[in-house]
């Protein structure tokens, strides 16, 4: 396993203590905040291409890549990541997303941080995206909020929150492993209902490829457990490492990355591009920024953890 640290923004540099241990540990480093600033948030294509090719030359192709890359406000770079992980890669694999948001809107021109699971699943090695763990509004009425639900018709995307209502919706989306559709509304098997153990049972089972990439934003962890530029779930962090070592256990993980570090937003381009996306996190995102050494201490912490427990799983 090669670890990485993408220096996309501030957010890992904040934490010398877990940069100095991944080091130690044999980490390589990019430092690619200038480009990080242009695609934070979302990017243009021509951006990401250039990013893919810097990857390219970075990533080591003989070798599984656990890479962490700072806030979740770079979740789109995981397509990127995935894609090169599977030249290494001659079957099909499954995509472990966990997270408090579905990241499955319609976005043209580009990709979003909230789009990438579209991409994700146009490549064709990819069998299937399973997104663990949303509990944020997304899914209230997904949409309005640009959600393509077509691919949960086809089972090509699972989605299990962890705890959530039923979404209101007006099309025909049937039922699938994940969800049934009852009287204009998606009813969701959550692991909140189903019991967390029993849960990462089912998961394994329903995972058909031996080769996983494993996605981690941390977002989708208690506030105790991660503080991120976003709004947070309900998952602690022990039974996410419950989960990614029950993973690891049964099938091949050919790469991984992990995001959800919180960094005081930055934004590259144009000043009408600048408004736009200071903008949308107006609307998005929780205003208040959570105090420095909070933020430090609580998110190194989880690191070390998901370090120890990816690297092991990934050994």
């Amino acid at each position: 396993m090669q670890l990485l640290l993408l220096h996309l923004d501030d957010a890992l540099e904040l934490q010398s203590e877990f940069v100095r241990s991944c080091m130690m540990a044999g980490a390589h480093e990019i430092r690619e905040k200038e480009i990080g600033r242009d695609i934070r948030l979302w990017a243009r294509q021509a951006d990401l291409d250039e990013l893919h090719r810097r990857l390219a030359r970075s990533l080591r192709r003989r070798q599984p890549n656990l890479v962490f890359m700072g806030s979740g406000d770079f979740h789109h770079v995981s397509a990127l990541l995935l894609s090169l992980a599977l030249e290494n890669h001659s079957g099909p694999a499954t995509v472990i997303h966990i997270d408090n948001h579905p990241d499955w809107v319609h976005f043209s021109g580009g990709m979003h941080c909230g789009s990438w699971v579209n991409r994700a699943l146009a490549h064709p090695q990819v069998a299937r995206v399973v997104t663990l763990g949303v509990c944020s509004d997304d899914l209230t009425s997904p949409e309005r909020k640009g959600a393509n639900l077509s691919l949960l018709k086809d089972e090509r995307l699972q989605l299990y929150p962890y705890r959530h209502a039923p979404s209101r919706v007006r099309a025909h989306y049937g039922a699938g492993t994940s969800y049934e559709q009852k009287s204009g509304a998606l009813h969701w098997r959550c692991i909140s209902e189903m019991g967390e153990q029993n849960f990462i049972d089912r998961l394994l089972s329903t995972i058909a490829t031996e080769a996983v990439y494993i996605t981690v934003d941390k977002d989708v962890l208690v506030s105790s457990d991660a503080l991120t530029n976003w709004d947070q779930g309900m998952m602690q962090l022990p039974y996410v490492l419950d989960l990614v070592s029950a993973i690891g256990q049964r099938h091949r993980i050919i790469g991984a990355d992990v995001t959800g570090d919180y960094s005081r937003p930055s934004y590259g381009g144009s000043l009408f591009t600048r408004l736009l996306k200071r903008g949308e996190i107006l609307i998005d995102q929780p205003l208040s920024t959570p105090p420095q050494d909070n933020i430090r201490n609580i998110n190194s912490a989880a690191n070390h953890a998901l370090l120890n427990v990816l690297g092991e799983a990934m050994s």
